[in-house]
């Protein structure tokens, strides 16, 4: 195969140098039986290693991920988002991989656009990257009030450091494990603001791909009652970010 051949959008010398990079996958779940094992057998093929965070479901998504994946971390309660994917944080840094890449356990996320991401870390030596709906018109399906809330928390986000990003929410990522040793443990709501702009304030380099993610398959219940109860979370968790960090 020549330099110039791709595979997925990636080209042969890039897919040379993410062969180089060792990647653990990990899904955060929560009571997602029914997608959990399509979504750890896709994803299995792009990177070395995958461990499902199931955050105390009460269905048997555990059961159902051990019989797919490397490895079940079963929380004792439920920490919510930012408490399971921390908890994959750890288990990629303490494990000594290069790349971590974090992927919903509901089939919202496509596996077939990690080649992608991992490509950005390989040739533009990228820190986060994220996947962004906003940046392919998979967005326009979505609700007013969730395209709202989206388009403000990455606003702010944007606002306070050197970002130009489109999406902020997305948890379709990829992070070098030096990046992630750096960062402290999020928020369990506003994990991903939290998480980008100490990032960003700490000099990491931060970009984006375009991944569509069909709002059918999205758990989020956002509406306009979750909306109005942001901001004052959203002040706490800047705050923090600004003044601690």
């Amino acid at each position: 195969m020549s330099a110039q051949s791709t595979h997925d959008g990636v080209s042969a010398d890039t897919q040379r140098q993410q062969a180089e990079l060792s990647v653990l996958a990990i899904v955060p779940a929560y009571n997602e039986s029914g997608t959990i094992e399509e979504v750890v057998s896709e994803t299995r093929a792009y990177v070395d290693k995958v461990v499902v965070i199931d955050d105390a479901s009460t269905d048997d998504t555990a059961e159902k991920a051990r019989e797919v994946a490397d490895g079940v971390v079963s929380l004792p309660k439920n920490m919510g988002v930012g408490g399971a994917v921390h908890t994959g944080y750890l288990v990629g840094t303490r494990e000594r991989f290069d790349v971590v890449v974090q992927i919903d356990g509901d089939g919202q996320h496509d596996p077939a656009d990690i080649p992608r991401l991992l490509a950005k870390i390989a040739d533009e030596d990228a820190d986060m990257v994220i996947g962004s709906r906003f940046l392919n018109d998979s967005y326009k399906e979505y609700s007013v009030v969730r395209r709202a809330g989206i388009r403000f928390f990455t606003w702010e986000v944007n606002a306070l450091s050197d970002l130009d990003i489109t999406d902020v929410t997305s948890g379709f990522r990829a992070y070098t494990t030096e990046l992630l040793a750096d960062l402290s443990r999020p928020e369990n709501s506003h994990w991903a603001l939290e998480q980008t702009l100490e990032a960003s304030r700490k000099g990491y380099k931060i970009v984006e791909i375009s991944t569509p993610m069909p709002p059918e398959t999205d758990g989020s219940q956002f509406d306009l009652g979750t909306f109005l109860k942001y901001p004052p979370r959203m002040i706490k968790t800047t705050l923090k970010v600004l003044l601690f960090r």
